[in-house]
């Protein structure tokens, strides 16, 4: 137990001093068990290492970090070593890639029944299916960590501290928030950087981004996907190769007959992994109304910029970027998003609102309806139903 102590207290204490995350003011911290997903390399440890950093004092010793990696807990019960932890004054118990520990859901309902002074956050993949698993969903609050905002990335760049604002509010209030950032910075000019980079927090190390973001989609597909679903390692190459192939159309319509031959596997089994590639947050996947999975998408994106740079490795269009850039920023704010109809148009969902948006490059001359609202990529502030797509950037 000492041991891990020291360990929890150097990583707290030798954590890079970072712009805390929106999702810290938004979990319920009362609640007993608390469930963290996120993909691979969007902070999910440094997350909980702030959580740490911020609540508790680690002198104390009434929070542990603990890894689930580690070779030890491969003798040792979580449950037991809760247990040990509780009767030695520990209060929160911070558990981190929790999905490597066998019967890992099992054991956290034990540790909830059998031990009501303590608190578990733990963190996994987004493969894990939490909302369904019978054990667990009763009894767990469960959140998803995202990639960095393009707010989130302009604050740590700057030092900034631009809030988030709700979908409403940009809507209604665009031109004077708009006008209230560009009186400190010129978001405009670092929108491209973003898109490129900005997504994942391991830009800000000393290291070759693209090449870093190559080894986490591999780790994804290799782990996240293959161990968590239980696929046999031989069909790795045929999910690298789906993978591949959607990032050199996408945004485009899927064409499953021609993927399935392309990458020698049943057509049902082309869209399983389409699937499994949108839960492990490599692509999004867009529907007409009325439709959804297992239907065929109607549109597939990449889910997010960073992603269309390594895997394509040709020149990328503007207009997908833009797409890319307002479906990933408002599929993260946890709106429902549905294609328009046609290229660049989506239908957003949210708090009961129907909203029908239009991605453009430049403000249209002549063509403006009044039941669309334009986000507009080249554009610094807008005007009534008008508005910059960087905006959109500031919803998380």
């Amino acid at each position: 137990m000492e041991s891990f102590f020291r360990t929890h207290k150097y990583l707290v204490e030798h954590l890079d001093d970072v712009i805390p995350r929106l999702l810290m003011t938004q979990i319920d911290w009362t609640q007993r068990l608390i469930g963290i997903k996120g993909t691979r390399g969007v902070g999910k440890t440094t997350f909980l290492l702030q959580y740490a950093k911020e609540f508790f004092d680690v002198e104390k010793k009434d929070c542990l970090y603990i890894n689930l990696n580690q070779f030890y807990f491969t003798v040792r019960t979580i449950t037991s070593f809760a247990k040990e932890f509780v009767e030695n004054g520990g209060k929160t118990l911070l558990l981190d890639q929790v999905y490597k520990y066998p019967e890992w859901s099992k054991e956290l309902q034990e540790c909830y029944e059998q031990f009501p002074q303590l608190k578990i956050v733990f963190a996994g993949s987004t493969m894990m299916k939490l909302e369904e698993d019978e054990v667990l969903a009763p009894i767990v609050d469960v959140y998803n960590l995202r990639g960095f905002s393009f707010r989130e990335f302009l604050n740590i760049l700057f030092h900034k501290d631009f809030p988030a604002y709700t979908l409403e509010d940009i809507i209604a209030n665009h031109r004077k928030i708009s006008e209230d950032i560009l009186a400190q910075i010129k978001p405009l000019e670092h929108l491209w950087a973003y898109m490129h980079h900005g997504y994942y927090p391991f830009f800000l190390e000393k290291r070759n981004f693209s090449e870093n973001l190559l080894k986490t989609v591999n780790m994804m597909l290799e782990v996240d996907v293959l161990y968590i679903r239980q696929i046999e390692l031989t069909y790795l190459p045929k999910l690298r190769k789906l993978l591949y192939l959607l990032s050199l159309s996408a945004p485009g319509k899927p064409n499953i007959s021609q993927l399935s031959i392309d990458c020698e596997i049943s057509r049902a089994t082309v869209t399983n992994y389409m699937e499994y590639l949108r839960s492990a947050r490599l692509i999004n996947m867009l529907y007409k109304e009325g439709e959804e999975f297992p239907k065929k998408p109607d549109l597939v994106y990449m889910h997010n910029t960073n992603l269309m740079f390594p895997l394509k490795m040709t020149p990328i269009e503007d207009q997908a970027l833009r797409e890319t850039f307002f479906y990933n920023q408002l599929h993260h704010y946890d709106s429902k998003l549905k294609r328009g109809g046609k290229n660049g148009m989506f239908i957003v969902e949210h708090n009961n609102n129907r909203y029908k948006f239009k991605i453009e490059g430049q403000k249209s001359r002549g063509k403006n309806k009044t039941e669309l609202i334009y986000a507009v990529g080249n554009l610094e502030t807008g005007e009534n139903n008008v508005i910059p797509l960087w905006l959109f950037g500031f919803l998380y």
